[in-house]
């Protein structure tokens, strides 16, 4: 609890308050090292989004009644009767697929060779096709362990439809409803039982990689960025607006360091004004930013900032995470586009001056290397804590220097102040009287010149004394 002055009772001061941190390093996690992992695979539209929300219990990968939702591969964690493991969602593959269609076969492919078992969705109620019979040939390739799922078997004459599924050759046919939840739990028995064991826990292991959410609004490069610093084709890239619909994780190291990268769904909407696909994909994004420490802000240094940006970065700012923007496509820049960019940023971006900006281009690789130093810089202002004495010292010559305006013929005063939290950092005021808005964003500057707080917001609340009535309490001493 944060020492107070003598005489100084919070009873006395409106609202109630907590001094607890939201610092998530104070907070141990368990490491466990990694964990099985499962691929679920199929033609499109088979049901398999379905069927990952069934087996992570609840509703996160995107589904809608139409082909080509899902695109790139998305992990989930999952857990069954005690044990965890990692179930992938892929895209619908295809034999000889072409354009867009081929780099989500290819992902899905990726998830294959990359599990330690494979679920094959096929839809009972249309029965093997000659794509299932393709995709059979390619799994048999991948010589890994194959659950074959007859999925939509919603009632009993279409679970002995199941039956046919037997020609394919993988193995008795497990029919189920990913729907309606119709014989998920002997599909979920059987996973266990084909996975590998799980390591056991380590005791006293560092917490996990720092979280990276990669946002922007649609087409600015965020899969380019996640696949250039992962080294390989982890997300589709398509020059066609909104190719990312759910939120895809790697691992990715910079500068010596493990980073857990997400690359989310371009806004382009409010999410209650998106619908459909749209609509979940905008859930799925302010969800990842929500678990994210910092968020990376891609910007198109080729187009105008536009209201779209301006609302990715409220985003993350309202979120109160860790903020780095990220000028892109920084190669295509001609001098004449940098003059006017420069001048948009100083119009634009004017209330976000304490961003870490970096100009890279993810396409040809130009000063990636610059973004795991410009989101450490952010980390440290995002966890910084200022001495109570030290912030009090240095309060006190601030308001002596330039105090609050004369309010009903007298000044509210700071009687005591503290810094309530880190992540981002939070301090709290215990005033006189209430603060104007203008004086409260003066202090706010103010800090930020003598403590930086580069990269990261900070949040500056004021709780006046509250006015006693006739046999109230005395007041507070100064």
């Amino acid at each position: 609890m944060t020492e107070l002055p003598a005489g100084l009772d919070l009873n006395d001061f409106e609202g109630g308050f907590d001094f607890g941190s939201a610092d998530p390093s104070s907070t141990s996690e368990e490491f466990t090292g990694p964990v099985p992992v499962v691929a679920v695979v199929g033609r499109p539209n088979v049901g398999k989004s379905t069927l990952v929300n069934r087996i992570i219990g609840r509703r996160q990968a995107v589904v809608e009644d139409k082909p080509g939702v899902t695109r790139d591969r998305v992990p989930y964690d999952a857990q069954w009767t005690g044990r965890r493991f990692t179930v992938v969602d892929t895209g619908g593959w295809e034999p000889d697929a072409k354009d867009r269609a081929a780099a989500i076969a290819a992902q899905a492919e990726i998830a294959v060779q990359t599990a330690d078992v494979v679920i094959f969705v096929v839809d009972v109620s249309v029965g093997a096709t000659d794509v299932d019979e393709a995709a059979v040939k390619m799994l048999r390739r991948s010589h890994k362990p194959v659950i074959l799922v007859a999925n939509k078997a919603d009632n009993q004459n279409l679970e002995l439809e199941a039956v046919s599924l037997w020609s394919l050759g993988l193995g008795e046919p497990f029919p189920i409803s990913a729907l309606h939840g119709r014989g998920s739990g002997d599909l979920l028995d059987s996973i266990l039982a084909a996975l590998p064991e799980t390591p056991p826990v380590l005791e006293g292991a560092p917490r996990g990689p720092r979280r990276v959410a990669l946002v922007g609004r649609p087409n600015v490069g965020k899969s380019s960025l996640l696949n250039r610093l992962a080294k390989e084709e982890r997300a589709v890239v398509d020059s066609v607006a909104g190719t990312t619909v759910d939120p895809v994780d790697s691992l990715v190291e910079m500068d010596g360091e493990v980073w857990q990268f997400v690359d989310t769904a371009g806004l382009r909407k409010r999410v209650h004004q998106a619908s459909g696909t749209e609509y979940y994909a905008s859930l799925r994004t302010a969800g990842a930013v929500e678990a994210a420490e910092v968020a990376v802000v891609l910007l198109d240094s080729g187009d105008v900032i536009s209201e779209q940006d301006q609302r990715v970065i409220s985003q993350a700012i309202e979120a109160g995470r860790a903020l780095v923007i990220a000028f892109n496509k920084w190669d295509l820049v001609d001098p004449d586009r940098r003059f006017y960019l420069d001048k948009e940023i100083d119009r634009d971006l004017k209330r976000v001056t304490w961003a870490v900006r970096v100009n890279i281009s993810a396409k040809t690789g130009r000063a990636v290397d610059k973004l795991a130093p410009a989101i450490r810089r952010a980390l440290v202002s995002w966890e910084t804590r200022v001495p109570t004495g030290a912030l009090n010292q240095w309060l006190t010559a601030l308001t002596q220097a330039t105090p609050h305006p004369v309010r009903g013929g007298r000044a509210p005063r700071v009687l005591f102040a503290t810094q309530a939290g880190v992540a981002p950092p939070r301090f709290v005021l215990f005033t006189t009287g209430p603060f104007d808005a203008g004086y409260i964003r003066f202090i706010e500057r103010k800090l930020r010149e003598e403590y930086g707080f580069e990269g990261s917001p900070i949040e500056v609340t004021v709780k006046p004394r509250k006015k006693l009535g006739p046999g109230g309490r005395g007041k507070a001493h100064g």
